[in-house]
């Protein structure tokens, strides 16, 4: 999640030696490292997209919203086109000296109450990542391509798990969403090489900061593996449309035969300024497949 204000000075990647693998408890740790240079996501979304206001918004926000959408058979109409794919948005997220800002990621659904995004898209005033409830109200909305179809779900997020060794959280909704099948956890590690494809719901600028108003899809391949993250590398030159840019964090790598069920492999954290060439750096999953599956209650397999 990141907003308009300008990047940082200092570019930060959230990475995690085999170390931290070795000797982490329930909070995660990141180190500093000089052999990749990139923008954390994590330092936009911790900047203000506006000036804050002087006051919370009204309490109507922290109400559930569910959209009165197209039917069939009593059901809503979901995307049939990637509809695990999950818009992340808040306009209440406190900022120091008072007031509050927006800010918006981007995910997945993994299972019908639990979306995967970035840990850093949850976090206190001061910045450190949390879990539990969340301390603003994050609205999630599931199987649209783009803001204006009809249908999709909508649910507010109500709690927050943290990954123990990476930039990865788990979230569960308000509302489970039983018509859409939910990316699959992957079972083996990636490879070298290996083509994913990237889906997420941010800027469509890189001056302009603001979620964009429909899917971003493009194509990478891993480049490199580490102990918690991976990086990769576009298949084909970069855009605004094909990439990562603010507002991304979370976004799914994933691989898909049909274009509507999925196994996932890993999840945006932070990459070069948007479109500028260069590696992402996003986490990997298949580490924490276990714990993923243990925070969800997802443990019969």
């Amino acid at each position: 999640m990141r907003t308009n204000t300008g990047r940082l000075s200092t570019r930060r990647l959230w990475a995690l030696s085999a170390a931290v693998l070795a000797g982490v408890g329930g909070a995660f740790a990141s180190v500093t490292t000089g052999e990749t240079k990139a923008t954390t996501r994590a330092d936009h979304f911790l900047q203000a997209r506006a000036a804050p206001t002087t006051a919370m918004p009204p309490t109507a926000t922290a109400s559930v919203t569910t959209e009165s959408p197209a039917t069939t058979a009593g059901r809503p109409v979901v995307s049939p086109v990637l509809p695990f794919n999950a818009k992340l948005t808040s306009s209440d997220i406190p900022v120091r000296g008072g007031g509050v800002r927006s800010g918006a990621c981007s995910g997945s659904l993994i299972a019908p109450e639990w979306i995967i995004t970035a840990g850093h898209c949850f976090h206190d005033i001061n910045g450190a990542w949390v879990g539990g409830k969340p301390r603003y109200h994050m609205t999630v909305t599931v199987g649209k391509l783009k803001d204006g179809d009809p249908g999709g779900h909508t649910a507010q997020v109500v709690d927050v798990r943290q990954s123990p060794v990476n930039d990865l959280a788990v979230a569960k909704l308000s509302t489970a969403i039983d018509d859409v099948v939910p990316l699959t956890l992957p079972d083996k590690a990636p490879e070298v090489g290996q083509r994913l494809r990237f889906a997420g719901w941010g800027s469509t600028s890189a001056t302009v900061v603001a979620p964009s108003d429909h899917l971003k899809r493009g194509e990478f391949s891993v480049a490199k593996i580490a102990p918690t993250t991976l990086e990769a590398l576009p298949v084909v030159p970069r855009t605004v449309e094909n990439s990562p840019c603010a507002d991304d964090s979370g976004s799914p790598y994933f691989v898909s035969g049909d274009n509507r069920t999925g196994n996932l492999v890993a999840i945006e954290n932070s990459g070069p300024p948007c479109p500028q060439p260069g590696r992402e750096i996003i986490a990997r999953v298949d580490i924490l497949t276990d714990w993923i599956r243990t925070q969800t209650g997802d443990t019969a397999r």
